[in-house]
């Protein structure tokens, strides 16, 4: 490393041994780039400063912000709802993780039958077909209406009657018809040459279908893979409805004794709280996913 004299009026300008000296055209472009930067930045806190000051004139104005204010943002009833909201998100918890490991192995079944050639698998690709048309169709909250007041009401022998692991199903039924269709569009954006390559080096068409056209389908969809476990991460909290006590729940129970709504914006709040960090991953497994695509990294 060297240093060499700069332009007039600029310090000194460290070089590489080769000698190399950035003409005064790029240290000025460079100095505008970092000018425009620095004033878009500017711009952009002013803006939100006065955006926000405005929303909170107008809100705090509203002849009903007292009585709101009172309702849903008391701090009292959020001292008193939280530890109890907590306690009930570590169902929601065990059920994300459930019911998430189920989907991706059911969906990851469901795309593989539709995908399936010869006339001998069309039984099984219309059944397969036939489930995504109708839990794509059917509204989650429909299906656990159903599922948890319709099973125990056939008093089958053997079969649960627990509100949350019916509840849990019905969540599994439902997203693995749409977890299904991600990884059907994995498998069938890679291209027909890779199997055909793996056929040709002996591989059966299973072996062909787990060891080269499954690994690169999957690779491809793990973004709207990690969106549909940020929307199943959501969707528990409607297990309240068979009344499982889980975050919602719990916030229903406080909210219900003396009509103040606090424990639910609580309970939003947590549920915001762990949605943000997952979604922020899935933008950056975004982010490198296409990064290393445009290196040629990825198949």
């Amino acid at each position: 490393m060297s240093l060499a004299k700069g332009p007039s009026g600029t310090s000194p300008v460290v070089t590489e041994d080769d000698g190399y000296v950035p003409s005064a055209r790029r240290l000025a472009r460079d100095r505008y780039r970092r000018t425009r930067a620095r004033r878009a930045t500017a711009v952009a806190a002013v803006s939100t400063l006065v955006t926000g000051a405005v929303l909170y004139v107008v809100i705090t104005g509203s002849p009903g912000w007292q009585r709101t204010r009172e309702t849903f943002f008391s701090a009292a009833y959020a001292r008193i709802a939280l530890p109890k909201v907590l306690e009930g998100l570590l169902l929601n918890l065990e059920l994300l993780v459930v019911c998430g490991a189920a989907v991706l192995v059911f969906g990851m079944a469901l795309a593989v039958a539709r995908t399936l050639r010869g006339p001998v698998f069309f039984p099984l690709r219309a059944l397969a077909t036939a489930y995504t048309d109708f839990f794509r169709g059917l509204p989650l909250i429909i299906c656990l209406l159903m599922v948890v007041f319709g099973v125990p009401a056939l008093r089958l022998q053997g079969v649960t009657t627990d509100p949350v692991l019916l509840g849990g199903a019905a969540l599994v039924l439902t997203y693995s018809a749409y977890v299904a269709e991600v990884f059907r569009a994995g498998i069938e954006s890679v291209h027909p040459s890779q199997r055909a390559a793996a056929r040709s080096l002996g591989l059966s068409s299973g072996q062909a279908l787990r060891f080269v056209v499954l690994p690169q389908a999957v690779r491809r969809v793990v973004p709207p893979l990690l969106n549909d476990l940020v929307s199943l991460q959501k969707d528990t909290g409607l297990v309240s409805i068979a009344g499982a006590v889980d975050a919602v729940y719990a916030a229903q129970i406080i909210a219900g004794k003396d009509f103040n709504y606090t424990p639910y914006v609580v309970a939003g709040l947590v549920f915001v709280a762990l949605t943000i960090p997952m979604t922020r991953l899935t933008d950056w497994v975004t982010a490198r996913m296409d990064r290393r695509r445009a290196q040629g990294g990825i198949v």
